[in-house]
C-alpha cells in the first residue's frame, strides 16, 4: 500500500512540519482558526432602491439546516452541519476528512429594516434575503403661539 501525502495547490509534495500550526498561531492567532471550527460564512450586502439585499454563501447546507431569527433588532443567521461519520458503521474508516462540521453564525443590525417584510430564499448554496428599508418618519412641524 502507498502512503497518503498532502499536496499543496501547485500539486507539489509538501514537507511535514509538526510545528506549522503552532507557528501560524503565534504569527496571527485569528488567522490560525481560518477554515476551522470558528470560520464564518461570507456575505455581501447590496443597497437596491428601497431594499437591502443580503447574500450569504452557505454551500453544502440543506434548507432545514439554516435558521433565521430576529430579536431586539438583531438578525441571526445560523447554519449547522452534522458529521456523516456519526452515521457510518463502526467498520468503516476515514482515510482523510477535510470537510468542516459544526455551527456557523453571524449577526446583523436590522434596526433600519422593516422586519415584517423580509423575504428569504435559498438556492444553489446562496441564502438571499430581501430586506425592505423602514420608511423615514415624516417630519412634522408645529407653530406654537406664545401666550
Amino acid at each position: 500500500m502507498f502512503d497518503l501525502r498532502p499536496y499543496n495547490r501547485k500539486n507539489n509534495v509538501t514537507s511535514y512540519n509538526p510545528f506549522r500550526e503552532m507557528d501560524q498561531f503565534f504569527d496571527d492567532p485569528f488567522r490560525f482558526f481560518d477554515g476551522k471550527a470558528l470560520a464564518e460564512f461570507n456575505t455581501d450586502i447590496i443597497e437596491s432602491g428601497n431594499n437591502y439585499i443580503l447574500e450569504a454563501d452557505l454551500p453544502g447546507f440543506e434548507k432545514g439546516d439554516i435558521k433565521l431569527d430576529i430579536k431586539d433588532d438583531i438578525l441571526t443567521i445560523k447554519a449547522e452541519r452534522h458529521t456523516e461519520t456519526e452515521k457510518k458503521d463502526k467498520d468503516s474508516k476515514s482515510i482523510c476528512c477535510e470537510r468542516s462540521y459544526g455551527s456557523y453564525s453571524r449577526q446583523f443590525d436590522v434596526s433600519g429594516i422593516d422586519t415584517d417584510k423580509i423575504s428569504a430564499k435559498y438556492e444553489n448554496g446562496v441564502l438571499k434575503l430581501t430586506m425592505p428599508k423602514k420608511e423615514a418618519p415624516k417630519e412634522t412641524s408645529k407653530h406654537l403661539e406664545i401666550e
